[in-house]
This record gives C-alpha cells, structure tokens and sequence, in this order.
C-alpha cells in the first residue's frame, strides 16, 4: 500500500514541485536510443534502394570513379546502410552505458556515507542531506536533487522514487527498492546500507574482473580481423595478378587447347566480390560478438562492428587492387 501510495504520489509532485526541484519529467514514449535507432533503419533502406536502382541503371553513382555499374556501387550502398543503421544507435548506446557505469561506480560510496551519518542517530532524510554534500561524480548532480526534495518536504520514499526515474538502471531501481523497504520495516537502516553498498562493490569487482579477461579476446577478434585484411590484400596485390597473366599467357601460346596447360584465370575477378562479401560478414559478426563479450551487450558490438566494417570496406575499396 505504500508503494502504491508513493507512485501515486510521484506524478503530481513532479508536476507542482518540477521547475523548482529540478525534476527530469521525462517524457512517455520511445526512448531516443529508439528514436535513433528506427531513423537509422530508414536510412539504411532508402541507401539499399538507392543501391538497387543504381544497378539496375536508374541511377549512375560510382564511390569510386570509372568503375561503372555492376555489384560494387550496390555493395556500396548495402554497407553504407549497415553503417547508418548501426552506428549512431552503437555509439550512442555505448556512450549511455559507459555514463550509467560512472554513475553506478560511485554509487557504494554514497551509501556508505549514508549509513555512517545514520548511525551518528540521524533520520534516513537527514543523512542523505549530510552524505549530498560529498563528491560522487556523475552521481552528484542527482543525489543533490533528491538532497533539495528532501529540503522541501518531500518524503524519504518519494524521493527514492524519483531519483529511481531519473536514473533508471538495474543497479538503483535494485538499491532503491531496498532501502525503500528497509525504511518502512524500521529498525537499523545504516546496516542495510553498509550490507548493500559492499554487495554493490562485489559485483562491480567481478564485472571489472570479467572485462578484464574478456578484453583479451577482443583483441584477438581485432587482430584476426585484420590479418585477414592483410591476406587479402597480399593475394590481391602479388598472387591473384600473376595468375591472371600466367593464364593470359598460356591462353595466348602455343599450349592453348592442347589439354596439357589450363588456368582458368577467368574467375579471378569473382574473388574481389567473394573476398568483399567476406569482409562485411566477418566486420558485423565479429564486431558483434566482440561487444557480447566484453560486457554482454549488441549494442556494444555495434559500435565494434562499425570501426571494423568501416575500416575493412575503405581498405577494400580504395587500399586493395582489383582484377582488371
């Protein structure tokens, strides 16, 4: 009931009391990562189209000049629209969980200064005041927010509550709810307090440990991508050509349909197109598995995935040689 009557409760505080106590009054609907998220797949298909209608003839747009129409102009414009789907919704998301883990990282301190002005006999509201006036970093700006709430009147509960809003992660919605909890059920809060800030502290630990060994294997997912560009620019660049003019030689020789000597060198250029194709499976693939593994997130390997299909295409196109 009283969880009840603290969301209840929530809205209409935020609506008299929000220009004066800095509250966030978030909007209902799709997040801006969304937002950014649904912009980027209407480009990304608008770019296909486009692509399409190039090679069909529509259009006559070249990235790289005198090429003429064919696959690559529209395989242009397919990684074009991968990049424009996944790399603002990558970078964005990324910048999001890195501030969300600033702000949690501090998070054990803060309630540790709470719990030790509590257990000077201070009432919940009162040692939030007193811990506000501390450095938290990121954390900062809303713990003084609630810190101003509390000033006003506000209670402890409907506080909590809107700080859980404004910053609404897994960790506080989690911390919140126990202190919550703790509070209506009485009795020693300051321990709760010490007991939850050092679990926060644990896990943190173990995430920090676990990226630092996954950080390892993401290495080797850049290094391997890119000793593959290596390969496939050193068969581009010496063996492919000379194959080309072995069988260009052979097929204008003397050997020419005795059956002895054959070098079907004609599909040479198919290679260029397999090896491209290759290089856009490998940069998405193993962007994304990158990012899953260094902290279980796709959005992460999003942004993995953009630096490596961006750099793979570029070397592709403009850096390897291609078969005449």
């Amino acid at each position: 009931m009283a969880s009840a009557r603290v969301r209840a409760t929530a809205p209409a505080l935020r609506r008299a009391f929000g220009p004066e106590l800095g509250l966030s009054g978030q909007k209902e609907g799709l997040s801006r990562e969304n937002q950014i998220l649904i912009v980027g797949a209407v480009v990304a298909v608008l770019l296909v189209v486009v692509g399409l209608l190039d090679y069909a003839g529509v259009f006559a747009f070249e990235l790289r000049p005198g090429e003429g129409a064919g696959l690559n102009p529209l395989i242009d414009f397919v990684v074009l629209g991968l990049l424009a789907l996944m790399a603002p919704y990558g970078f964005k998301m990324s910048a999001k969980l890195r501030r969300i883990a600033k702000i949690e990282e501090r998070l054990p301190d803060f309630l540790r200064d709470v719990a030790e002005a509590g257990r000077f006999g201070m009432t919940l509201p009162d040692a939030i005041v007193v811990a506000s006036r501390g450095r938290y970093g990121l954390l900062t700006e809303e713990i003084k927010k609630m810190a101003s709430q509390l000033e006003w009147g506000v209670p402890v509960a409907t506080a909590l509550h809107l700080f859980e809003e404004r910053v609404p992660t897994p960790l506080v919605r989690r911390v919140v709810s126990i202190i919550t909890r703790a509070n209506e059920a009485g009795g020693n809060v300051a321990d709760v307090l010490s007991m939850v800030a050092h679990d926060i502290r644990e896990v943190q630990l173990s995430a920090q440990a676990r990226q630092i060994s996954m950080l390892t294997y993401v290495t080797v997912i850049y290094i391997a991508f890119f000793v593959f560009l290596v390969t496939i620019y050193i068969m581009a660049a010496v063996f492919l050509p000379q194959m080309v003019t072995a069988g260009q030689g052979i097929a204008a020789s003397s050997l020419a349909g005795s059956g002895a000597v054959a070098l079907s060198f004609q599909y040479v250029p198919a290679l260029f197109l397999a090896f491209m194709i290759a290089v856009i499976v490998h940069a998405v693939g193993d962007g994304i598995m990158a990012g899953v593994l260094f902290n279980g997130k796709i959005a992460e390997g999003m942004q993995h995935a953009t630096i490596m299909l961006a750099v793979g295409w570029a070397i592709m196109r403009f850096i390897v040689p291609t078969a005449g």
